[in-house]
């Protein structure tokens, strides 16, 4: 059984797939591998997937950006999520954590959210790239928020971070697993999560719904799809795998290692997740008229 990652090894993607499947070999009675299918964002990997026989042995690890690609870059996406795919189930949840530079006089959501409407465009944010959930994050915030930032997108996270930790960028939304150390270090000051509620990895952050934004919510997350046509019967074996194993103490443990937790569930409630997360960000890239670099 395969499990094409659309990422490069190494990243939280990469993490997910290796921890969710270890287990996985001694459940199903078949070696479960890991692939690594770089490319376009993600869209290599997915219209492999797309295109694979609907017999259960080759699945997709689906990600955020699998739900924004379809409404940045229309045009160049082979594949629809809604009839080229089949949910099988959620995997992990990784929190997005809205920081600041220690210089910035801001302590609060409520803080930053006054701030920045008294001096509109000029606050800026950094993110690891145009349409990337770190990014979406922020542009939801301001549109919740009715604030406007100054957006500089960078090639990849670190660069951002690097950045912020410097003093160049003001604000970021960054995934959990890069951002804890530097919060707990001081060098950065959290001001709150982006998810419903509150991280298992660090409880003392507040949600930035309860922050002063309410109904806020954006995540990174994974989860598992099979291509459309899977049979019903191998999709419910498959979610009885998953789910078994996002269930054990050492994946949960592992998971939350890297910042991420662990999200089992149905394959309908995996769906409409789907859906729900592809029309939200259809939204704000249409509200804010984001364009591909």
């Amino acid at each position: 059984i395969t499990l094409v990652v659309a990422y490069p090894p190494g990243g939280p993607n990469d993490i997910t797939a290796r921890v969710v499947t270890s287990p996985l070999g001694s459940y199903w009675k078949h070696p479960v591998v890991v692939d690594n299918r770089a490319g376009a964002g993600g869209a290599i990997g997915a219209q492999s997937v797309a295109r694979a026989e609907p017999d259960g042995y080759t699945l997709l690890l689906l990600s955020i950006n699998h739900t924004i690609l379809p409404s940045l870059r229309p045009s160049s996406i082979p594949y629809n999520l809604a009839s080229d795919f089949t949910p099988v189930c959620m995997a992990a949840m990784y929190p997005i954590i809205l920081v600041v530079n220690p210089s910035l006089p801001v302590h609060s959501v409520r803080d930053l959210i006054a701030y920045a409407k008294a001096r509109p465009g000029k606050v800026v944010f950094g993110s690891s790239g145009i349409g990337g959930g770190e990014h979406m994050a922020a542009e939801l915030f301001c549109s919740q928020a009715g604030i406007k930032m100054l957006h500089v997108p960078y090639k990849g996270s670190a660069l951002a971070i690097t950045d912020l930790l410097g003093g160049h960028v003001q604000v970021m939304f960054g995934a959990a697993p890069s951002i804890v150390p530097h919060v707990k270090s001081g060098r950065l000051r959290g001001l709150g999560i982006s998810s419903k509620e509150r991280f298992a990895g660090m409880p003392e952050l507040v949600t930035i719904g309860e922050a002063g934004l309410p109904g806020y919510q954006a995540n990174s997350w994974t989860g598992v799809v099979a291509p459309a046509g899977t049979p019903p019967g191998i999709v419910e074996k498959l979610n009885e795998g998953l789910n078994r194993s996002l269930s054990t103490p050492e994946v949960k443990a592992r998971l939350l290692e890297v910042g991420g937790e662990a999200m089992p569930g149905s394959p309908l409630e995996f769906g409409r997740f789907i859906s729900e997360e592809q029309s939200k960000w259809a939204t704000i890239i249409r509200q804010n008229d984001i364009r591909p670099e």
